[in-house]
């Protein structure tokens, strides 16, 4: 099973980031979980999910929320800079920003790391791991489009919320699936959650 490092960003989209931890709990694979104080914000905002208290506090709650076994998230405040995923010492397979702000995007793209999300981003970056940016903004300006240029130079990923509707779907939670498919796709990890073109 893999390691993992999520980010989570202050822009909307968390169902984006709900669905893909759930899929990666329900595979067995670990992760490594940072969420920006605009990201529980809007968490709670889209999703009713209101997470407060201490680092533990948070992590217990996720695990709840996901059926996580114990110690399968370890989650990490993004002032902490004492953990595991601001050091390139540390082992993960990938790192994925769900949803990504443009704040968040420009810190990264400029080799800021003023929070624990944009230093695992340039821990990642600087040991050559696969970084999958899932950019949620309409529309783009050109700022946000050469910061994306930049990433993608430097071999990050992007990966935008961006669904598509050819496979017809009928719930909200299929366009959901449709953009997680894709982020999955990009980290190597075999699913079907979402149909594919022709199949």
């Amino acid at each position: 099973m893999g390691i993992y490092t999520i980010g989570i960003t202050g822009a909307s989209g968390s169902a984006y980031a709900l669905r893909l931890l759930q899929i990666l709990v329900q595979g067995g694979h670990n992760i490594y979980l940072c969420i920006s104080g605009d990201g529980l914000k809007i968490m709670n905002d889209e999703s009713g999910i209101l997470l407060k208290g201490s680092e533990t506090d948070i992590q217990y709650a996720f695990e709840r929320h996901l059926d996580a076994k114990d110690g399968q998230i370890r989650y990490f405040d993004e002032e902490n800079m004492y953990t595991p995923i601001a050091s390139g010492s540390t082992h993960v397979d990938a790192m994925v920003v769900v949803p990504c702000s443009m704040k968040a995007l420009g810190s990264i793209a400029n080799g800021i790391a003023s929070n624990l999300i944009e230093r695992a981003a340039d821990v990642t970056i600087k040991e050559k791991r696969k970084l999958i940016m899932v950019p949620r903004e309409t529309p783009l300006s050109a700022i946000h489009l050469r910061n994306m240029l930049t990433l993608a130079e430097l071999g990050c990923h992007m990966v935008p919320a961006m669904p598509g509707f050819y496979h017809h779907p009928k719930h909200l939670q299929d366009i959901v699936d449709f953009v997680v498919g894709r982020v999955l796709d990009t980290m190597g990890i075999e699913n079907e959650i979402s149909p594919r073109w022709g199949l």
